[in-house]
């Protein structure tokens, strides 16, 4: 008989890497969403690692790099973070704001920043309205069973809140290079 101790952990194990949310049962509902480049940036309003709130439109006139993740100081999510983290001189230099996005709380936000010294914002969407709004869920399986997971997505949006660019099921090695050499593109191109 297998150990029921261990059947549990290789399920949380396997929600945790499809970045599955409860909650979430239509990949249809998701796929409506979508946001692509050429169309407006749907606005928000959530609470931020770095205190108060951020909006979308208290942004107007900066390039905002928005970029959705699955968990908190997980493997991929802390390369990912790094990666942004490593390069935000550059970033700023092109007038841009990184903003992390994940269903994570505030506490957990805090630890992740703390821990890694990231130094740009982490939203909490802890509801998953802003990670709707962009569509930014896939479709996975766990034990032959559908759920939408989060697309670990990034999206770059001009200085009048329009994506410019969206990247979807990104590779978190060497994804903020590719990310920073767009944003330094747009700069060039003003």
């Amino acid at each position: 008989m297998k150990n029921p101790k261990n059947t549990w952990i290789v399920a949380a194990m396997a929600a945790l890497a499809l970045g599955a949310c409860a909650g979430r049962a239509d990949a249809e509902e998701s796929k409506a969403a979508r946001i692509e480049a050429g169309t407006k940036a749907p606005d928000f309003s959530t609470p931020a690692s770095t205190g108060g709130s951020i909006a979308l439109k208290d942004l107007k006139g900066r390039v905002v790099v928005l970029y959705f993740y699955p968990k908190d100081d997980t493997p991929g999510c802390t390369v990912e973070a790094k990666g942004f983290r490593d390069y935000a001189a550059e970033f700023a230099k092109a007038g841009a704001v990184v903003l992390g996005v994940s269903r994570d709380g505030l506490d957990s936000h805090a630890k992740f920043a703390r821990k890694f010294d990231l130094t740009f914002a982490l939203l909490a969407d802890t509801d998953g309205k802003i990670h709707d709004a962009y569509g930014a869920w896939k479709e996975g399986s766990i034990f032959g069973h559908s759920a939408l997971g989060v697309d670990r997505s990034t999206f770059v949006i001009d200085g009048e809140g329009t994506v410019r660019k969206a990247w979807r099921s990104v590779s978190p090695d060497g994804h903020a290079e590719e990310v920073l050499a767009f944003v330094k593109g747009l700069a060039l191109a003003k």
